[in-house]
């Protein structure tokens, strides 16, 4: 048997050594237009921040090493450029000499990837101008700010491979713009969990012009000219096009193959195209979300190795399945983490899903160790089955391990109450005895019980202040004195009890502390003696973060903070 396989980054690299696997009889060959092969593309911005100093370490594999370890022959700088389904072919142009030759195959897997985006601007060539994508984009930028020793660079888009660039050039001295159309960072995450996101970046100089369409671009001396719709132009020495990707998927689309939402290549469970004996795998298909069960595209490693297994094994006589995504992801933002799985509000808003969320404020470890750091956890579930839909946690230490759980959790059909059960792991440096996740947990089970009843931070401004409901903040005085919402009374929540003569039982009870523990507490205390009390999700802490985003998105920097 014979198989070709059109791209060798992870899917098809994995694909590779899996059918040798379980078929050493097999003809293994891979076409790789670049010139390198399984290398890690979320490795790229480290090695040009400096991170990552030998580039060899951003590839995992070398032509030469697949040979000798599995006798699969690479042939990099070779580009599939036509399909025949028909007679079995594909067409291959040799980069390096220009010779064109037909290739036959007995099975062919398809992992091109995806292609940056780049739009028909004005002044889009330019030399100052890069994407990243692959090794070469990634020498290219390196190679431009060793020898040009640029000041400033402005990134259009926001994703994860940009703002990991960002963070990199920052660290090297640049001054960094990020320009992006949508009003926020990581579109997994919600506005208000971005909002933490963004404050982290701009306190670390990072400029963000949120809600800015890129017009354009324009040469002026030694500098590049972003142009931007309804605002001014932003110069920088040097420019990065990070707008999103798109499936490579013109080779299927050109032969025939079905193809799914947004251009991609539509596959079965099985990683099987609608044309017999080509599978495809990776960024170039489109796959069913684990949690509403809609077709996606998710553009992360390990989906890519794991549909590439999956394809091995069912092109050797196997019969593996692909479940779907969650599309758990995870990225590094100077000394913070952010994470997510499943789906947000936006998207829950936008299936008609009637769900719930709850958002909580642990530290990462046990409080009396030091160096417990705090974590903003944000849960939804869906109302009536309590299944899980997502979550998002933004944070520092163990914010890893919390997403994972939560992932394996919403994976194994784990109902959002349960939580409280898992058995996990606790020693003072690592959790506490009662685990974030496992608080969620109990905090989810008192909110779907009724026990508990929460307003939220975009509800707060609204809240009548004509007296006909009492608005209770439970924190002690001098957190109260240092920034409260307006019109709220203060009564610590230890001297609660001692005052509830100055309450009327008639009237409803709003009441907030820093993060929402102490208010929760306080709604305790005062339904059991006869009041209607909710409390605010997430406490001021976290109402002010957000507002505190709105208000910088208007200037790009920090309200009352100097950008230096």
């Amino acid at each position: 048997m014979k198989i070709v396989i059109v791209g060798g980054v992870a899917g098809g690299a994995t694909a590779a050594a899996r059918i040798r696997r379980l078929d050493e009889a097999a003809e293994i060959l891979i076409f790789e237009r670049t010139e390198y092969i399984s290398y890690a593309n979320c490795g790229l911005p480290y090695y040009i921040g400096g991170v990552i100093a030998d580039p060899e370490e951003l590839t995992l594999q070398t032509p030469e090493k697949f040979w000798n370890r599995f006798r699969i022959a690479v042939k990099t700088r070779h580009e599939v450029t036509a399909i025949h389904p028909e007679r079995k072919t594909v067409i291959v142009k040799n980069l390096k000499t220009g010779e064109i030759f037909e290739e036959t195959y007995d099975k062919l897997l398809l992992s091109p990837g995806a292609r940056p985006v780049r739009p028909s601007l004005p002044g889009i060539d330019s030399s100052r101008l890069f994407t990243l994508r692959t090794v070469e984009d990634t020498l290219a930028i390196r190679r431009f700010v060793e020898l040009e020793h640029p000041r400033s660079a402005v990134l259009a888009g926001g994703g994860y491979i940009g703002l990991e660039l960002a963070e990199n050039l920052r660290d090297l001295g640049l001054e960094v713009t990020i320009v992006q159309r949508p009003k926020q960072l990581l579109n997994p995450f919600d506005p208000d969990m971005a909002a933490f996101i963004h404050a982290k970046l701009r306190s670390r100089g990072i400029r963000l012009l949120l809600g800015h369409s890129v017009e354009g671009f324009r040469e002026k001396e030694n500098t590049m000219e972003v142009l931007l719709k309804d605002a001014a132009s932003v110069s920088a020495d040097l420019v990065i096009l990070a707008i999103g990707v798109a499936p490579d998927s013109h080779l299927a689309a050109e032969a025939g193959l079905k193809q799914g939402i947004k251009g991609s290549i539509a596959v079965n469970d099985r990683m099987e195209t609608s044309v017999p004996d080509i599978y495809a795998v990776g960024d170039v298909v489109e796959v069913e979300h684990q949690i509403t069960g809609e077709k996606t595209l998710i553009s992360l490693a390990g989906p890519a190795n794991r549909q590439g297994r999956i394809a091995a094994d069912n092109i050797c006589g196997g019969d593996s399945r692909y479940p779907g995504s969650q599309g758990s992801s995870i990225v590094k933002l100077f000394d913070m983490t952010a994470a997510s799985t499943g789906i947000n509000e936006k998207t829950a808003v936008q299936l008609g899903i009637d769900y719930d969320k709850v958002i909580l404020s642990p530290q990462s470890h046990a409080s009396y160790y030091p160096g417990g750091k705090m974590m903003t956890m944000k849960i939804l579930w869906e109302k009536k089955s309590l299944r899980l839909l997502g979550a998002q946690i933004v944070g520092y230490d163990g914010v890893d391990k919390r997403i994972d759980v939560l992932a394996a959790a919403m994976y194994a059909g784990l109902s959002a109450a349960r939580l409280k059960e898992l058995d996990l792991a606790y020693a003072p440096p690592y959790s506490s005895a009662k685990d974030p996740v496992n608080m969620a947990g109990f905090l989810i089970e008192s909110v779907s019980a009724g026990n508990i009843r929460q307003f939220h931070w975009n509800e707060a401004d609204a809240l009548p202040r004509d007296g006909s409901v009492h608005l209770l903040d439970v924190r002690t005085e001098p957190e109260f004195a240092s920034g409260h919402l307006e019109g709220f009374v203060n009564i610590p929540l230890d001297e609660l009890r001692e005052h509830l003569d100055q309450l009327d039982p008639a009237k409803p009870v709003r009441a907030v502390c820093q993060s929402g523990l102490r208010s929760y507490l306080a709604c305790r205390i005062l339904s059991q003696e006869g009041f209607s009390c909710s409390h605010l999700s997430g406490g001021y802490r976290f109402y002010q973060t957000v507002l505190e985003d709105r208000c910088a998105a208007e200037s790009a920097w920090p309200c009352g903070v100097d950008k230096t």
